[in-house]
């Protein structure tokens, strides 16, 4: 059993938001989720980020990392080997697709393989005219009388 969740009221007091909304929405729709391979987001700072994913057996050219309109795309496609008569098989070679949401101003900065981990990292680069920044507190006095104000002449048409 679901529960849905109207998000209406929100709307008509918020503006700007509908990106977060679109993903309360879509995390709230049951689909199925594959944690294969097994993966970990860690934070490595207050504006870095690192995506790390078990990715045992792939070579770089069987991972392809898309990204575009804030999401980060992972897939993996083992290349066609030789066949082969296994005795046992215990390392998986299935395709995966990894999708991550990531938020705006988040960008990939490089990714790496080694030992197995594919590590993708992030940074928050926040533009200087969104950061925080002082204003300036002025007062007139209520005797001040304000600059004349420049007046336009019109012309009647004739």
């Amino acid at each position: 059993m679901t529960t849905s969740y109207d998000y209406a009221p929100l709307f008509r007091s918020s503006v700007g938001f509908d990106r977060i909304f679109t993903l309360l929405e879509n995390a709230q729709r049951s689909r199925p989720v594959s944690d294969w391979p097994p993966y970990d987001i860690v934070k490595t700072d207050d504006d870095h980020y690192a995506i790390s994913i078990d990715v045992a057996g792939f070579t770089r050219d069987d991972l392809d990392i898309t990204f575009q309109s804030n999401l980060l795309s992972v897939t993996g496609r083992k290349q066609e080997a030789p066949p082969q008569t296994y005795l046992h098989r215990g390392i998986a070679a299935r395709p995966f697709e990894h999708r991550f949401e990531l938020a705006d101003h988040v960008r990939v900065i490089g990714a790496d393989l080694s030992n197995g981990l594919l590590t993708i990292d992030l940074v928050r680069e926040i533009p200087e005219d969104m950061k925080p920044r002082k204003i300036a507190i002025q007062s007139t006095s209520a005797l001040e009388q304000p600059a004349a104000v420049a007046q336009i002449d019109t012309h009647k048409a004739a």
